[in-house]
């Protein structure tokens, strides 16, 4: 059986990838299991039906026969322990790679969607010039200690896992709001090679294309 997820009818970030059912359906994409997507409006998203999905009335949702999930990080992990390719065998490295699937998700990314939030929502703020100094901040103290992991490597810790999956995600919001990873040579080249994987290129397609629909109707 399919599974199938949700993903929003018209995506506020207008057809760039940073939904996050583009997590979902990128690790569908790497492990090569076909699934289905349900478009819903923001007006649906409250409604009953899809709260029983996830009670916080957001995107993405899991179902696949009896099971639903919510929340992108956990249907990653669930998606990863199924099937092969975005977690190792060898107990060690799994652990390492599920360590960076947190760590992209409790450490790096909260002060990198705080700031995206903030250029929207705080830009006529007399404060805003502070608080955008304090996020940058922030996030600059996270970019150094994962630019210094990683050194020239091309993965977090060896092979391709669902960690890197998760942490490009979270970088890519950054690059599409902000300059920073241009003083992180080694993070921008990082972010590259995700974006440049076939099973990337696949599951942006399908996101954006989504957004081309909505725009034309």
């Amino acid at each position: 059986m399919k599974p199938v997820i949700t993903a929003f009818e018209r995506s506020p970030d207008r057809g760039k990838g940073l939904a996050r059912d583009m997590r979902v359906r990128w690790a569908l994409e790497e492990v090569g299991q076909p699934y289905d997507v349900r478009l819903v409006s923001f007006e649906e998203m409250k409604q009953p039906a899809h709260l029983t999905l996830h009670p916080f009335g957001q995107i993405p949702t899991y179902e696949q026969g009896d099971l639903a999930l919510f929340e992108s990080g956990a249907i990653v992990f669930y998606i990863a322990e199924q099937h092969a390719g975005l977690l190792p065998t060898d107990p060690g490295a799994r652990a390492r790679a599920v360590t960076w699937m947190f760590a992209a998700l409790n450490t790096v990314e909260p002060p990198i969607f705080d700031r995206s939030l903030a250029m929207i929502l705080e830009r006529d703020e007399p404060w805003y010039e502070q608080r955008l100094r304090s996020l940058d901040g922030s996030i600059r103290k996270r970019l150094d200690g994962l630019s210094a992991r990683l050194g020239d490597s091309d993965w977090l810790d060896g092979a391709f896992s669902a960690g890197d999956l998760l942490m490009v995600t979270v970088l890519l919001r950054l690059k599409a709001s902000s300059d920073m990873l241009d003083d992180y040579p080694n993070l921008a080249a990082y972010v590259a090679r995700g974006e440049a994987r076939p099973a990337y290129k696949r599951a942006f397609a399908d996101q954006l294309a989504v957004f081309t629909a909505a725009s034309a109707g």
